[in-house]
């Protein structure tokens, strides 16, 4: 039998073992040290999907390191103290706070942001490059190397060029990167934040998301459009009609417009002419809608009509021909204070993204943390006087109680009865939070409240979670503003040293077998169909084909390696040639190319041709260089001991 001494001196040997493992430094730079649990968090969040093993290990030291190093470079130049930065991190801070937070004065503060954000909207534009589960490391270090080419670009471009050549969002062709309008709710949260974040006229840092990376650009704002009851009569143009068809169409819609402007019932010809299946039947009439919620043509007409029963003239959309009667404009909530409408978002809110489950459980554990204290006062003069005031009466004077009197304490507040009736004295109108609770639940509700406030204020003392993604956000601003300073504005700014470099490097960079094509991007297999029959007369007149298509055939022409050209497999390539459909998954579209010239040889690239790729690898040899430098500066040293202890 083990004696319980014997026990007592296990569990302090055991876990003396356990905290020194914890603290155990891994490697130092310069002299600052980083523990083998940071570097074991960050290898694990990185690494998700990959087998732990030496060389996985010693791999992502030297990442690591290099982060390090960049990062304790920034530090050194103070970019810490940029005031963009600080507000960035202090934004962050209040972002992330809430996923901490679960409780009702989280979600009082989320419906005043909804209310902010609900005053206006925003005309938003995106590049996209997505990141899929399955990708690994490497496929995302390229995704993210795209982005990054397209982020430094966008001071060169405008952001609808670089948007056409680098994001992968299906719509893009059609759309040139612009969303559309939208408002509060339309987005996930976290990018509703980013699209909240980013002023007029200007773009984003990169963002990244569950599904990849973005840059967002907010082209314009508007005071909020606010929602609307509408009902169409829609007429149909599918994307195979000829153009004689289309016309047909549009004459059909002009004719039911003006009988409509003549005094028509527009529900009876909403009944008899109207190819929405969802409406007809009810005089065409949709569910009440705001913006950010159906094509952005369709939107804009609907709410530009200014007055209930107004009727606009046809407008098209990629469905077809829409004529549409304004029922009723609902404004914008100009009411902040409206316990209605609070309550109505609120259960928004808790249904959405922005809110989790919250409870009495999380304010336990806050407690527990925060030192938490109840303290000794006489709890009759205190109910007295909630009562005084509850009642919108004046507060007596107590001889067992003043505004001084401690009621609670956390480890560095003590909180007392002054705050306690400004509590009362804001609650009291409002029935979700005093109305049918007695005296006892309002002042647990107000302990609950000033818990969380507490501990929403003192984050970093408390949960080593928020520290890490803090941390985590800063080390990454900071990183990205050194190496915008450093390397990449350094390396596409000085056009001299690209030169040199390609020509010291010129056996890199050669076109493969190549060709100058022309790839046509179309809606459908039918729009291609289309677009073949019209190349027939000649595809070197493509610019025709797009300007009739009504934004269903997008094209690119240059030259292309035949790699890079989509084509089914076996296809011998040759001059005027037209190549089979290869159908996109993602979204249905057909690709097919004409080949205008074949280059059948191995050729070198001039500067231009090459300068893409001229401007990545001149950026690796810089960073390098530097690399170099700061290792010097600030010396890595590695405990192997400690290294090899790592899991496998």
């Amino acid at each position: 039998m083990i004696r319980r001494n014997s026990i007592t001196l296990i569990t302090i040997i055991f876990t003396t073992l356990i905290q020194t493992t914890r603290a155990q430094t891994l490697f130092t730079y310069g002299n600052k040290p980083v523990s083998r649990a940071e570097f074991l968090s960050a290898y694990r969040k990185n690494n998700a999907d990959e087998k732990a093993t030496e060389k996985t290990y010693r791999d992502y030291f030297e990442l690591y390191t290099r982060f390090k190093i960049k990062v304790q470079a920034a530090l050194d130049m103070k970019l810490d103290t940029l005031g963009n930065l600080k507000a960035e991190l202090q934004n962050f801070r209040a972002q992330i706070a809430d996923n901490f937070l679960k409780d009702e004065g989280s979600i009082q503060e989320l419906i005043d942001e909804v209310y902010e954000r609900s005053q206006k909207d925003i005309n938003l534009a995106h590049i996209f490059i997505p990141v899929r589960n399955e990708d690994n490391e490497s496929q995302i270090q390229k995704s993210q190397n795209r982005i990054n080419t397209a982020y430094r670009l966008l001071k060169q471009k405008s952001f609808e060029e670089v948007a056409l050549e680098f994001s992968e969002d299906p719509s893009v062709k059609i759309n040139k990167g612009n969303i559309g309008y939208i408002t509060v709710f339309i987005l996930p949260y976290n990018i509703e934040n980013v699209a909240y974040a980013v002023p007029a006229g200007t773009y984003s840092k990169i963002f990244r998301s569950a599904a990849g990376f973005h840059i967002f650009k907010n082209l314009g704002e508007r005071k909020a459009a606010g929602r609307i009851r509408a009902a169409q009569i829609l007429l149909e143009v599918p994307a195979e009609y000829t153009k004689a068809q289309q016309d047909a169409v549009k004459a059909k819609a002009d004719s039911i417009a003006l009988a409509l402007q003549n005094g028509a019932d527009f529900k009876t010809m909403a009944l008899e002419f109207s190819n929405d299946n969802l409406s007809y039947q009810n005089g065409g009439e949709l569910p009440e809608f705001g913006v950010g919620r159906y094509d952005p043509v369709f939107e804009s007409a609907a709410f530009s009509l200014q007055k209930d029963l107004a009727i606009s003239r046809p407008i098209r959309t990629e469905f077809g021909y829409h004529i549409l009667k304004r029922l009723k404009h609902t404004p914008p909530q100009q009411d902040n204070k409206n316990q209605e409408w609070r309550e109505s978002i609120k259960q928004q809110i808790i249904q959405t993204d922005r809110m989790e489950a919250s409870g009495k459980k999380l304010v336990k554990k806050i407690q527990d943390k925060t030192g938490f204290r109840k303290l000794s006062y006489n709890q009759n003069s205190l109910l007295q006087l909630t009562d005084s005031i509850l009642g919108n009466k004046n507060a007596p004077t107590l001889k067992e109680l003043n505004a001084n009197t401690a009621l609670f304490s956390f480890s560095q507040q003590t909180i007392r009865v002054k705050e306690w009736q400004n509590y009362l004295e804001s609650i009291r109108g409002i029935q979700s939070l005093a109305s049918g609770k007695t005296n006892t639940q309002i002042f647990e509700q107000f302990i609950e409240t000033t818990t969380i406030d507490y501990y929403r204020e003192h984050l970093e003392a408390f949960n080593s979670d928020f520290v890490l993604q803090l941390n985590e956000f800063k080390e990454g601003n900071l990183l990205f503003e050194i190496m915008q300073r450093k390397i990449w504005d350094a390396a596409v700014a000085d056009t001299a040293a690209l030169k040199t470099f390609y020509q010291n490097n010129k056996n890199k960079y050669w076109w493969e077998n190549s060709a100058d094509a022309i790839i046509f991007t179309c809606a459908d297999e039918a729009v291609a169909e289309t677009a073949k029959v019209k190349g027939k007369q000649g595809f070197r007149d493509w610019r025709t084909i797009i300007e009739n298509s009504n934004g269903s055939v997008q094209a690119d022409s240059g030259r292309f390696e035949l790699d890079q050209i989509p084509v089914v497999e076996r296809t011998n390539f040759a001059p005027d040639l037209v190549t089979a459909n290869v159908k996109n998954e993602a979204d249905s579209s057909i690709t097919f190319a004409f080949i205008l010239k074949l280059y059948n040889s191995k050729e070198p690239r001039n500067f231009e041709e090459a300068r893409g790729f001229v401007i990545n690898d001149y950026q690796e040899y810089l960073e390098n260089q530097w690399i170099g430098t700061l290792k010097k500066q600030y010396p890595i040293k590695l405990d192997e001991a400690v290294f090899k202890s790592l899991p496998k």
